[in-house]
């Protein structure tokens, strides 16, 4: 895309009137979502809010039932749905990584599963290695790694492919408050280039230190949206977790 072009309007995420049921629970309700281009957007709720429904069916792996979800303007489901997965990078809230496989060789495979010739892909696993301080464990399994070690795994495959959107499904979730502090500098980092990141987070604080704009979900649908300065100015708040309580609190 050009920069300055009509394209750069394009925004990077638009959901309009998405629906999903699982029998008769409906987890996402005639939801509307809008993440511009270059955003560090938080997606905030309780569990059962359905911020993962949401996110699986961005992703690619739950179809909803109704609505429209566009990446970068390309429908995310039908024939798009190829292009759209390309050029999205999702790091899941569940560690799933391939036990048989060695760390450097997962990213290897996961750069082509993606489109990447096999030199680029190897380049860019041996970026991501030095990049998330994964190199001394390139030949390990995953099963073998700690837990923060697996949580910067997962990030550095969401990354080998170059997305242009990364979602990150509680990126921190289970980390100490080093490994916390060092995966934002990485998140903040992938921001400065120009790369639109969807998070999602329980963790309050870490949506006021690094997202532009937030959203609260419940029941299936957005209940507030904004900076957060101007949430905690509209509902007289003195942070975000305060705004919380009051608009998806029990």
């Amino acid at each position: 895309m050009t920069p300055g072009g009509d394209h750069d309007h394009v925004p990077a995420l638009r959901a309009e009137g998405v629906v999903k049921r699982f029998g008769p629970v409906t987890a996402v309700d005639d939801l509307r979502l809008e993440v511009p281009q270059g955003m560090f957007f938080g997606l905030l709720g309780p569990n059962g809010a359905g911020k993962t429904t949401l996110i699986r069916s961005i992703v690619g792996l739950t179809r909803p039932d109704g609505g429209a979800i566009e990446v970068l303007g390309i429908p995310a489901w039908g024939r798009g749905g190829p292009r759209t997965r390309r050029l999205i990078g999702y790091a899941p809230q569940e560690v799933a990584l391939d036990r048989f496989v060695p760390v450097r060789e997962a990213l290897e495979l996961h750069g082509r599963y993606f489109g990447m010739g096999r030199r680029d892909a190897a380049a860019r696993a041996e970026e991501m290695l030095r990049t998330f301080d994964l190199e001394d464990k390139a030949d390990s399994y995953a099963n073998l790694l700690s837990g923060g070690m697996r949580r910067r795994l997962l990030l550095a495959r969401a990354l080998v492919h170059r997305p242009r959107l990364v979602i990150l499904d509680e990126p921190t979730a289970g980390v100490d408050i080093e490994l916390r502090h060092d995966l934002w500098d990485h998140i903040r980092g992938l921001h400065a280039d120009g790369t639109t990141i969807l998070l999602t987070t329980h963790y309050l604080e870490e949506a006021e230190a690094l997202c532009e704009r937030v959203a609260f979900m419940g029941g299936g649908r957005i209940v507030a949206e904004g900076a957060p300065h101007e949430l905690r100015e509209r509902f007289g708040a003195g942070g975000l977790e305060e705004v919380y309580l009051r608009v998806v609190g029990r």
